[in-house]
């Protein structure tokens, strides 16, 4: 797979597919939101050694992963060693398809029978609800983790860098609706949130894209709109769908409040975002 470099507000990072800044996006009071507070990104596990100087170069000083423990053992995050970083592991299952594929294609490669792992596969997307329906399911069970990645976001630290970058595997199923929950509680358009999480899937498209649905491919998997979707989409419908039933609990704010989160720390990171 080609590796890429994205580029979010003057930081670039060679080796990733879906990084960006939150900066730059409308407020609904007016305004934009702070650059270099908050990014989101798919894994760090292919950093270049330009990626990894760049990371330094950084205002990033927590790294927040959702990937689950299977995930980052086979892909470990790259992360520069000439300054510490605060790595804070959120495990999300849901939302780990991509994961689950890259999990199946190294087990046929390490010589597991191919006719086993194909099936377990197509198994496992099988049960797998559409987008929308797993991003209620997420929701149902992770406010605690939301509302702790909305803590980090608004920790100022005393020192820099203090800058958070949120990932899971593409950065686009778990990424993007805990992205989509802390902007939309900080005051970001919702407009702008769900055009922001419905870019990923240009960001994905192309080598990185190619690669996945090739793999699953390889497996005898049936690549349907469902699959391709859950494998590398990202339909506006179905942040929407997510932004739905959060409303129906009394809106994002109301939901990180029910993971802990407190009135000052809603604050603060309103302030933190604010540009």
């Amino acid at each position: 797979m080609v590796s890429l470099m994205t580029q979010a507000q003057g930081v670039t990072l060679e080796g990733t597919f879906n990084f960006r800044d939150t900066g730059g996006m409308p407020l609904r009071g007016g305004g934009t939101s702070a650059s270099g507070v908050f990014y989101r990104s798919d894994a760090l596990s292919e950093l270049t050694p330009a990626g990894l100087a760049a990371l330094s170069a950084s205002p990033i000083g927590v790294v927040v992963d959702l990937r689950t423990d299977p995930e980052r053992q086979m892909a470990p995050d790259r992360l520069p060693t000439d300054r510490p970083f605060r790595m804070v592991e959120l495990p999300l299952l849901q939302g780990a398809v991509t994961g689950a594929a890259k999990q199946a294609g190294a087990a046929m490669t390490a010589g597991a029978d191919p006719a086993k792992v194909a099936a377990a596969m197509q198994e496992a997307l099988d049960a797998i609800p559409p987008l929308g329906d797993m991003y209620v399911q997420m929701l149902e069970g992770g406010a605690e983790t939301f509302a702790t990645l909305a803590r980090l976001v608004a920790a100022a630290t005393a020192q820099p860098p203090t800058a958070v970058v949120v990932h899971c595997t593409a950065g686009k199923d778990r990424t993007g609706v805990s992205t989509a929950l802390v902007l939309d509680a900080a005051g970001v358009e919702r407009d702008a949130v769900v055009a922001d999480y419905a870019s990923s899937q240009d960001h994905l498209a192309g080598p990185w894209a190619d690669h996945m649905f090739g793999m699953v491919t390889k497996m005898g998997v049936t690549i349907d709109d469902k699959v391709r979707d859950l494998i590398a989409g990202t339909p506006a419908s179905a942040i929407e769908q997510a932004f739905a039933w959060i409303d129906a609990q009394g809106g994002s704010a109301a939901y990180l409040r029910s993971g802990g989160l407190t009135d000052d720390e809603l604050t603060a990171l309103r302030a933190r975002l604010a540009g």
